[in-house]
């Protein structure tokens, strides 16, 4: 699936923001469980990346497990879970 369509149903998954998503790690190829929600901003640091996300094909979330910011690999995602739904990719 293209990244851009993958952003989009990812926004458009409805007003819950927090799902879960199963994606391969682009550092040493594990495969991530995350719970997550987007558009989390109260502890942001500020300031800018040094790279474009979305050239990257990468969607900053942030991890509820991991109380952190992460990147999620749109290339490798196999699944997303929201809303009472299961969403599976690349099989």
């Amino acid at each position: 699936m293209n990244t851009e369509l993958m952003r989009t149903l990812i926004k458009e998954l409805g007003g819950q923001r927090i799902f879960g998503v199963t994606f391969v790690k682009r550092s040493n190829g594990e495969v991530r469980d995350m719970t997550c929600r987007l558009g989390v901003k109260k502890y942001l640091a500020g300031g800018e990346l040094g790279f474009d996300i979305v050239e990257k094909g990468l969607l900053p979330v942030y991890d509820l497990k991991a109380e952190d910011y992460r990147m999620i690999n749109l290339d490798t995602v196999t699944e997303i879970r929201a809303n009472g739904q299961v969403y599976k990719f690349g099989e």
